[in-house]
């Protein structure tokens, strides 16, 4: 029987692992908790075009705009198209969803919610139903991928090898390594570094989505739901101005924010008129009162902060790396579906969508592991995370320019890291420095306009 390993416990891992348990596959799934992964803090919800009067063809064109045309259009159609897979395979499992939302970038109200905490219920069904079919969870930290002459073998957990006929990443991406996020603090994307390291190429790692709406408080960086921009929030300066249509893309969002906050002014979200916030926005309620602020009377100071990281491992059509026995689903692949920009609630769409298909690709391929040869263990301690997060924040944030990006690459040599992280940071910055243009997430102000020659994905190892 093939035995398969994922690294991950999000939605994309338990998707898979539930449906190589149902098609009777031995399946072992290594998690930090599932609480720790960025699907269970997803609040909006999943991107679905099955309702009457929307189609495949308008989530697929919103998709290649908010990205900026930069996606594969294959792997566009690809994805949208087993929209109703998805939506039935999460039926199967008993999932209710309660209404659905539009989301800026969307022509439609296709963005499936559960009382603005969809992550969160998503991932606790998935875990259960995973549970129920007899997945092995094995609690821990995955610290390298077994790879030996680009064949891989397994992974590495406190220190040991687990030998497995095929190995999933669905670890998540790299957003943690920057100073402001409102996810994971475990997603520094170590095994995206050591996959590079390793033999399989990453790509579009320049390609970071800033969430417009984050809230710095007492109790750390939370994330003010897209969803509530949706149900008619207003962006507004301390004066009262409003300077950017909130349904915009996110990047659009973002950096409207970021240049009021250049030019000192204060920006707040206004959601005031929104109809039982609490009912709506239960989650988001509760931390702003616990911060003392109650949205319902009172504008909520917003902040952007890093979200999601568009680029990973690279993967073909069918999830595969350039290292044999290796797979990527989730955040922690790029195959061109997002191009340059994340559309909203797209990702959890791509977390169930990669997580079946990698399914049926594992069973044509039918990998197997005869002999395990000898293999070092090659993990290392993460170093001065602290000093990379800051980095990153000041030289390849929200705007870069040339020079900054090259401050960057040069402030790098002397962080005292994982050999993995930094290899990972420095990607970043030199795509970042490659990449003369602005598109999408990604925005130079040196070079502040798209260009024709850089409209296909820049690979990088």
């Amino acid at each position: 029987m093939t035995e398969v390993g994922i690294i991950g416990g999000g939605i994309a891992g338990l998707t898979a692992a539930i449906a190589l348990a149902r098609k009777g596959f031995d399946v072992t799934l290594i998690h930090e908790g599932i609480k720790n992964s960025n699907s269970y803090l997803a609040q909006a919800g999943i991107a679905l075009p099955v309702l009457e009067g929307d189609s495949l063809k308008s989530h697929v064109l919103d998709t290649i705009r908010a990205g900026r045309y930069l996606n594969d259009e294959e792997v566009v159609w690809n994805v949208v198209s087993k929209s109703s897979e998805a939506y039935s395979f999460l039926m199967s499992l008993g999932l209710e969803f309660e209404g659905n939302e539009v989301e800026g970038g969307h022509s439609f109200p296709r963005v499936f919610t559960i009382k603005n905490e969809t992550g969160k219920h998503m991932t606790t069904l998935l875990y259960v139903r995973a549970k129920e079919l007899g997945v092995n969870f094995v609690q821990g930290l995955a610290e390298a991928l077994a790879v030996r002459e680009k064949r891989a073998y397994g992974v590495f957990l406190n220190g040991e090898l687990m030998r497995f006929d095929a190995s999933v990443l669905a670890a998540g991406g790299y957003t943690a390594l920057f100073k402001y996020t409102a996810g994971s603090e475990l997603n520094l994307g170590t095994l995206i570094g050591d996959a590079v390291l390793k033999g399989a190429p990453a790509r579009d790692l320049e390609f970071v989505q800033f969430h417009p709406t984050g809230f710095i408080g007492r109790d750390g960086v939370k994330l003010v739901s897209e969803a509530v921009r949706g149900a008619g929030a207003k962006l507004v300066t301390e004066d009262g101005e409003r300077f950017v249509n909130e349904l915009e893309p996110r990047d659009v969002v973002a950096r409207a924010i970021y240049r009021q906050l250049q030019k000192g002014k204060k920006v707040f979200l206004d959601a005031t008129g929104i109809e039982d916030f609490r009912g709506r926005f239960p989650q988001i309620y509760a931390f702003l009162r616990k911060e003392g602020i109650n949205p319902e009377k009172d504008l909520i100071p917003v902040f952007p902060i890093a979200h999601y990281s568009i680029g990973g491992v690279a993967v073909d059509l069918w999830y595969r790396t350039a290292v044999k026995n290796l797979y990527a689903i989730g955040e922690a692949a790029s195959n061109g579906f997002h191009g340059a920009n994340r559309l909203a609630s797209n990702s959890l769409l791509e977390c169930v969508v990669s997580g079946l298909e990698v399914v049926r690709t594992i069973c044509r391929d039918r990998p197997r592991v005869r002999e395990t040869p000898e293999i070092e263990y090659s993990g290392e301690e993460p170093g001065d995370v602290g000093a990379l997060r800051e980095l990153l924040w000041r030289y390849a944030g929200i705007v870069r320019n040339g020079e900054s990006l090259k401050e960057g690459l040069k402030g790098l040599e002397g962080i005292d890291a994982d050999t993995r992280l930094k290899l990972l940071a420095r990607g970043i910055l030199k795509n970042a420095l490659i990449r003369e243009e602005s598109r999408g997430a990604h925005f130079r102000e040196d070079f502040p306009h798209p260009r024709k020659e850089f409209e296909r994905p820049l690979f990088w190892s």
